[in-house]
């Protein structure tokens, strides 16, 4: 088993960042882009109340399907796409190595 994949980020101004995330933490993708000072808020905590960490996901990887709560958040989101997904739901595991993803626009 891999401790850690890598992850592509894509900022909102198309900078790469490629992440080394641990897969033996349960941490999220909000919290490590958050860990590397990505600009993503997570102001909810992670609870999927708040869509400030909503990404696109660039990728072809087969991710769990999204919760209801999320949905209901997505729905309530700004500029959500087919591949929108909350970072705060999307738990790292070994099978994300190679994931690309783009923060969303923050509303203004």
């Amino acid at each position: 088993m891999k401790d850690t994949v890598i992850i592509t980020v894509f900022d909102r101004d198309d900078q790469r960042h490629d992440l080394d995330a641990p897969t033996d933490m349960g941490m999220s993708v909000m919290e490590l882009c958050k860990s590397y000072e990505l600009p993503v808020e997570g102001t909810c905590g992670g609870m999927a109340l708040c869509a400030s960490c909503h990404v696109y996901v660039l990728s072809q990887h087969e991710l769990p399907e999204p919760t209801d709560d999320e949905l209901a958040m997505l729905d309530q989101a700004f500029f959500v796409r087919e591949n929108s997904r909350l970072g705060c739901q999307l738990k790292i595991r070994e099978e994300m190595e190679g994931l690309e993803l783009k923060l969303a626009p923050v509303s203004q």
